[in-house]
């Protein structure tokens, strides 16, 4: 038996935003929780990298943007509990042809869950944002709410119990008290929650089972300023989300975490092992930054169009882009989030919420429907 100290309520594996919200919750409702994190902190190898980020309410989905209310509540909360600005509004612009399909059905959900939005035809969008240059046909979405958050991981982790970092998970044992072993030592817990972003499976398949998720490598660009201030978030210049002009979205924040630099990435990848996240650039890799040079080059006129730095990120992907939020279906005190698919950042203080419900058999504030392990048909008894 281990000491009686390191019995647990909770043990959340993986410090990344999602991670630290569901410890943060935990904490709050005075549950004793263990985060455990198998790199030094900080570090860059997860999901959330760089320092900011787009908040929205804009989804094609009423359940994300309903989610998003609450988020909003927290991450307001949680900026006066840390003392530090987590949020910036500036809008976000979402552009694409009049007749896009997506770009109207999210229309329709702000204007159902009655969020504040305006359409911009081509004329307005020239004359509200003249340094970005329009595709003929094109037209913006402008929602008001939008904006940038800044990604202080520190300020949520400093709020959610016991941090232990370098410590990497070896073992572990499922029953009425799950059993964590590190290469430190072993640890108790009435229940265990497993957000591991890219390593979720490598924990998961010793459990019997293997989600459907895809380790992706992203390229995070960084372009200057011909002039700089252009795009800078002090001139009130809007998040961007780009649709119909690439085979995926294209979508930018305005410059100001490195000087004169504006971030507009690629919301894909290419194939990664979390391992080898650092390995030379794949000829896809040099594709997509080709996508976006020419995105820059046609609609950003006042940046130069090449990458003037280029860090990387990993997103873990599911077939449909839904997170998974779900108890293990063999285990039920074993809790797993996974699957954020480039899109978690701004919703994890609700998943952290609804984390914290599932592992302490709470009824969830959400239908998790949409989330369930089940909805994958393909996960059948060969992945059990």
């Amino acid at each position: 038996m281990a000491a009686q100290k390191d019995l647990y309520d909770a043990i959340v594996i993986g410090a990344g935003i999602q991670g630290c919200f569901t410890a943060y919750h935990l904490a709050k409702h005075r549950k004793r929780v263990l985060l455990l994190e198998q790199f030094f902190l900080p570090h860059s190898r997860g999901s959330s990298h760089g320092q900011s980020r787009i908040i929205r309410r804009a989804y094609p989905e009423d359940f994300y943007t309903q989610m998003m209310a609450e988020c909003y509540q927290i991450w307001a909360q949680l900026e006066h509990e840390a003392g530090t600005q987590l949020y910036r509004q500036t809008g976000l612009l979402l552009l694409g042809m009049k007749e896009n399909a997506e770009l109207k059905i999210i229309q329709a959900t702000l204007s159902r869950q009655g969020v504040e939005h305006q359409c911009l035809p081509s004329e307005e969008l020239k004359q509200r944002f003249p340094n970005i240059r329009l595709a003929r046909g094109e037209v913006g979405l402008l929602e008001k709410s939008g904006g940038v958050l800044y990604a202080d991981k520190d300020a949520i982790r400093q709020l959610g119990g016991i941090v232990h970092d370098g410590e990497k998970v070896m073992e572990i044992k499922p029953g009425l008290l799950v059993v964590v072993k590190t290469t430190s030592r072993s640890y108790q817990a009435k229940s265990l929650i497993i957000t591991a972003g890219p390593w979720t499976n490598r924990l998961l398949r010793p459990l019997g089972i293997e989600l459907p998720l895809q380790t992706l490598r992203i390229n995070v660009c960084y372009w200057r300023e011909k002039v700089p201030g252009s795009y800078d978030v002090s001139q009130a210049f809007p998040c961007f989300l780009g649709f119909s002009l690439a085979p995926y979205h294209i979508y930018g924040l305005p410059s100001g975490e490195y000087p004169g630099l504006m971030k507009v990435c690629y919301h894909h990848g290419n194939n990664a092992d979390p391992e080898e996240r650092d390995c030379p650039a794949a000829f896809s890799d040099i594709q997509d930054v080709h996508i976006l040079s020419c995105f820059v080059r046609d609609h950003l006129p006042n940046l130069e169009p090449e990458p003037a730095v280029m860090e990387h990120c990993m997103y873990t992907n599911t077939p449909d882009e839904h997170f998974i939020l779900d108890r293990h279906p063999k285990y039920d005190n074993i809790v797993i989030g996974a699957g954020f698919s480039g899109h978690g950042f701004k919703l994890s203080p609700v998943v952290g919420k609804i984390l914290y419900e599932l592992s302490m058999k709470l009824m969830p504030s959400y239908d998790l429907t949409p989330f369930r392990i089940s909805r994958f048909p393909s996960l059948g008894k060969a992945h059990m």
